[in-house]
């Protein structure tokens, strides 16, 4: 991206030619843009109906299916996602309108409770004007996790999203506004980070979600907190992919490894980035994730049989190389890739590292990329240790023929979420969310639209 004080610019990964060039608002550009979307919901969105609510998200979800690659292509060539891979996640982000659209009356109904009131109950209401502070790897699906949730509960959404997909902000704000979305409701604040903190202390923003890294999440949840607002925080992960030696389909096991490790050219917090395959099928295992990783295609993101794209920044490649050249020097055993990519494009090769152990770069760090690191583990017992020995705590996954004893053993991963004998996944109809320095708060789901509500408790006398 290039920068300068007045303006942020995206540059292709691929082909590094300018995208899109956006003026950066001032600090009372700023302000205003928060007074406006406090008087949009104090005067329309608050007390909308749930129906009418219903009715501009699934008016949004219809058009950008209709207009699939217009909200696909920015995501293309801001920040390298292959073509496919951005068109399924246009219809992810209208999935999540479409759910919050149906369920979302349900999620917030009255609850009704008996006390020693004639009648007590909950009600769940809206906090005002929520800010979204969102990154660049899923620019549409991660944006509509927080604006869907949000506005069906009766918010006004502030986005600060990222710097680097300015166009994919500009037309996600355009199907708003296509179809039919009251003024001001969703907007697009162009702040740089620097900028945040006063906005986030600004009394109108009631709530925070960010989606972004520990370090960033450390920063927005201070300040959030010393002034007594919710936030919800999904940061990092290093997420566990544990295979037990009684795996019954190890080939299924190893194509749903390999497709969780590549997916987004493995710019994913969710990616399974540690393999900890138990030692009696550790090397069986680690020819079968080879076999796949080979096969995997780097090339235009344009190109339709392209599976993996380049990475979004050139200092991203050079971060990952550290990480593998570190780790090789401690002891690592490079059996794919590794190499620095010549020709056009910010690439990283898809990258296999084995007979890891847990104090290798890594392991301990997030790789944010293609760079699948395999752990030896000798028995269950070890493996659920080495999962638990990070600082993350975003998912993770088992497989096993057992199960039973599969669901037992989720219960002892430190994570928000866990998947037997399949891949990790963000869903609408499901909470997501992290423990340790993988977050704090849940998304999506019936947990996800309560972050942002005043859970207002009534009670109705007289005493009975």
């Amino acid at each position: 991206m290039g920068y300068s004080n007045t303006h942020f610019k995206s540059i292709n990964p691929y082909t590094q030619e300018t995208v899109y060039e956006i003026k950066k608002h001032t600090q009372e550009e700023a302000r205003e843009i928060l007074e406006k979307a406090q008087a949009v919901f104090e005067t329309t969105w608050e007390d909308t109906s749930y129906e009418k609510r219903a009715e501009l998200l699934n008016a949004v979800a219809k058009d950008m299916k209709e207009n699939l690659d217009y909200y696909a292509l920015p995501m293309t060539e801001e920040m390298g996602k292959p073509i496919n891979e951005a068109r399924g996640e246009v219809n992810k982000a209208a999935w999540a309108a479409e759910h919050y659209a149906q369920f979302g009356e349900d999620y917030l109904k009255t609850e009704f409770l008996e006390s020693d009131a004639t009648e007590s109950y909950v009600q769940y209401l809206p906090l005002g004007v929520t800010l979204g502070i969102l990154p660049w790897n899923a620019p549409f699906w991660l944006a509509f996790r927080y604006l869907a949730p949000a506005l069906m509960s009766g918010n006004a959404c502030v986005m600060k999203h990222d710097s680097h997909t300015p166009l994919c902000a500009v037309r996600i704000i355009e199907a708003f506004e296509k179809a039919g979305a009251p003024k001001n409701l969703v907007q697009n604040l162009v702040v740089g980070h620097q900028s945040l903190e006063s906005v986030i202390r600004n009394p109108i923003v009631k709530g925070v979600s960010l989606t972004g890294s520990s370090k960033a999440g450390a920063s927005v949840g201070a300040i959030a907190g010393s002034e007594i607002k919710p936030v919800v925080l999904e940061l990092g992960g290093s997420d566990p992919a544990i295979v037990l030696a009684d795996t019954s389909d190890l080939e299924k096991a190893a194509d749903t490894i390999v497709l969780s490790r590549y997916i987004n050219a493995g710019q994913s917090c969710i990616a399974a980035k540690r393999i900890i395959v138990e030692e009696p099928i550790y090397e069986e295992f680690i020819e079968l994730l080879k076999t796949r990783f080979e096969k995997l295609k780097l090339g235009d993101p344009k190109d339709e049989s392209t599976t993996i794209g380049p990475i979004a920044r050139k200092e991203l490649v050079d971060e990952m190389h550290n990480q593998v050249d570190r780790s090789i020097q401690a002891g690592a055993r490079l059996v794919l890739g590794g190499q620095r990519h010549e020709g056009q494009g910010f690439f990283f090769p898809v990258t296999m590292l084995v007979d890891v152990n847990p104090g290798m770069v890594v392991s301990c760090q997030e790789t944010f990329g293609p760079i699948a690191a395999v752990i030896k583990a000798k028995d269950e017992k070890e493996a659920i240790k080495i999962a638990n020995d990070t600082e993350y705590g975003l998912g993770g996954s088992i497989w096993t023929g057992d199960v039973e004893k599969g669901k037992k053993l989720a219960g002892k991963i430190v994570t928000g979420q866990v998947s037997v004998n399949g891949i990790v996944k963000s869903d609408p109809r499901l909470p997501s969310g992290g423990v340790k320095k993988s977050g704090l708060g849940k998304e999506l789901g019936p947990h996800g639209i309560k972050m942002f509500v005043n859970t207002q408790q009534v009670w109705v006398g007289p005493v009975k």
